[in-house]
């Protein structure tokens, strides 16, 4: 074997060795990219592909669904209904930032007569209201009212610490003149460092059955860290039963509330 045969030889293997390398370089990260939670794998620390652990998307086999306990349109005056939804989430640590839903409305003969549509988020667990005011079914009476989700929630995970550290309080409610011009008030409470937006206060009131008799709401732009509030509800005409129970629901998205 002459030198100029072994120099070319040395030259090939430089150059084989230089585009191995370079090949490498290249097709490494893509064989061994990080787990992200959104590659279609089950990796990392995801308890299903894409979803639980360190993502913000839930799995869906490991979440309940909700459950509507029931749904009615409630009078504020001749020809006008707001329509209530009571629902649980079971997830303590699971919610919904968009979920799309709609009201169908028939009468005494469930005959159809209308509908509403719209959307909410999902607080994590426990009881929850969905409220759509102001309904003109013309001159109908509903009597029957159901309530549906119309698309798949896409359930986020809500830290427990968020969750604990969030609390929100009702107290000193008072019901006066439901026999003429019905007025509640109450105090409500922001118990943490978190500040809450948007904040919508659903009230139900019940009668000695259970039977929610009627509804009204009403709304916050903000609640401060540790801000103590009035809240006020009022009915333009007198309640069509005796008031035995009131229940006062704060809604706000879990997601939007910021630490101070």
């Amino acid at each position: 074997m002459t030198w100029a045969f072994k120099r070319q030889i040395f030259y090939v293997a430089v150059l084989l060795l230089f585009i191995s390398v370079f090949v490498f370089l290249i097709i490494y990260p893509k064989l061994n990219k990080a787990p992200t939670c959104s590659d279609n794998k089950q990796n990392g620390t995801e308890t299903g592909i894409d979803c639980g652990g360190l993502c913000a998307r839930a799995c869906l086999a490991k979440v309940d669904d909700i459950s509507v306990l029931w749904s009615r349109a409630f009078k504020v005056i001749p020809g006008r209904y707001n329509a209530v939804a009571y629902l649980v989430n079971h997830n303590e640590n699971t919610a919904v930032k968009k979920l799309n839903y709609r009201f169908r409305f028939a009468d005494a003969n469930n005959v159809y007569i209308g509908k509403r549509e719209g959307s909410t988020f999902v607080p994590p667990g426990g009881a929850f209201a969905v409220f759509e005011p102001g309904i003109d079914i013309g001159n109908s009476i509903p009597v029957y009212v159901s309530f549906e989700f119309t698309q798949t929630p896409l359930w986020l995970q809500v830290s427990p610490e968020k969750v604990n550290q969030l609390k929100v309080f009702i107290s000193d409610i008072r019901l006066t003149d439901e026999k003429t011009n019905p007025r509640l008030s109450a105090v409500i409470k922001n118990n943490s460092l978190f500040t809450i937006p948007n904040v919508n206060i659903i009230v139900i009131l019940y009668d000695s059955s259970g039977n929610a008799l009627s509804t009204s709401r009403t709304y916050l732009s903000q609640l401060n860290p540790l801000e103590i509030s009035d809240i006020n509800f009022t009915w333009p005409e007198p309640l069509s039963g005796t008031v035995v129970a009131k229940e006062i629901i704060p809604m706000y998205d879990i997601f939007s509330v910021k630490l101070q």
